[in-house]
């Protein structure tokens, strides 16, 4: 079965394009004009959602407050935002607020789908028994799961957040390019993908900070290194 996507957008023709255009493609898509009937949906949790696409500017609530109210219930499923291509802060405050990625309008329908196909295709790896955890330091990261575990309660993390967190623990006290970071989590290399990579790396070192022998060094220039140790 296809995957069944979220799509709230209150431009009459805009989401009737990019609506056709994903149920070409054979994909679900249940779509709302405000952000009031989308909480609806998402408070009822019905029906499941494997990819929420956004629109931050809504006649009622906003994109950023669909985004809260997912993340209040849900860690995991991939949010895409549409932003204004002027607005750069909404981007970074989307992902900061736990949104995967964000594409600019206007947008190529080309462009989207890709996105979409991306995140489906990342949201469901799976892993074999004995490469979804990991001994990072102090802490336990159940990659398979989403969760980092030290002490008190375990932190669930978004799907990004654990493929950047996985990609550093398999290659730890070793300097990964920043373009290859991008590449492999993203699928392109972009100056705005990089600002997102870096709102990441920001998260994680904050999850981590509790343990002093881990850090994630940024290497002038080149990307960045997870250090274990001294």
């Amino acid at each position: 079965m296809k995957a069944h996507l979220l799509y709230v957008e209150d431009d009459e023709s805009l989401s009737f394009v990019t609506r056709d255009n994903l149920e070409l493609q054979g994909y679900q898509i249940t779509h709302c004009a405000t952000g009031k009937e989308a909480l609806h949906l998402i408070d009822a949790q019905t029906p499941d959602i494997d990819l929420y696409i956004l629109d931050v500017m809504l006649p009622d609530i906003d994109g950023f407050a669909i985004a809260r109210r997912i993340r209040e219930q849900d860690t995991h499923t991939p949010i895409l935002f549409l932003t204004a291509k002027s607005l750069k802060e909404d981007r970074l405050k989307g992902l900061r607020l736990g949104a995967d990625d964000y594409i600019t309008k206007p947008f190529s329908i080309e462009e989207l789908l890709l996105k979409v196909e991306i995140f489906l295709r990342r949201s469901q790896i799976t892993l074999p028994d004995n490469a979804s955890e990991y001994a990072l330091g102090q802490f336990r990261f159940d990659y398979q799961n989403l969760l980092l575990k030290g002490d008190g309660e375990p932190r669930q993390l978004t799907q990004k957040e654990a493929d950047l967190l996985r990609l550093f623990a398999e290659q730890r006290n070793q300097v990964i390019r920043r373009s290859d970071i991008l590449k492999k989590l993203w699928g392109e290399d972009d100056y705005f993908l990089g600002r997102s990579l870096d709102v990441f790396i920001s998260r994680l070192r904050k999850y981590l900070r509790k343990d002093t022998q881990l850090k994630i060094e940024n290497i002038h220039g080149v990307g960045f290194r997870l250090k274990e140790g001294n």
